[in-house]
């Protein structure tokens, strides 16, 4: 089962990017990227990395689901809290993904909550 995650980077040079990446990402993973300079050495900390240049075929065709939701969650986002404040950006993006992963728990989701309301009593 693959799990969503998401991660506020205050910035996008290389040193933070790497770091994110060899936190976050398991190094036998396959990786799409775009062709920004942030990445230059994702190389080194993942099995294989597809690199693909966006452009209106690569954004209808490969990247249509990355789109997709980040479409969502900024609906999501906006939807329920109006005004997004940077301190808080990542317990929403934290949510979000929680709920984008609870999808693929199907039969296992009333174990999930069952155990959840146990651990708290």
């Amino acid at each position: 089962m693959q799990v969503f995650k998401a991660k506020v980077l205050d910035y996008h040079f290389k040193d933070e990017t790497n770091q994110t990446v060899v936190v976050s990402i398991d190094e036998k993973s396959i990786v799409f990227i775009d062709k920004s300079t942030s990445w230059i050495d994702i190389a080194d900390y993942v099995e294989l990395h597809i690199t693909e240049k966006s452009d209106k075929k690569t954004t209808e065709e490969t990247l249509k689901w990355v789109h997709i939701t980040i479409s969502n969650a900024k609906r999501n986002l906006l939807g329920n809290y109006h005004k997004i404040k940077g301190k808080y950006l990542q317990l929403y993006l934290d949510e979000f993904c929680y709920k984008l992963n609870r999808r693929y728990f199907g039969e296992k989701l009333f174990d999930g909550f069952y155990i959840a309301n146990i651990t708290v009593l």
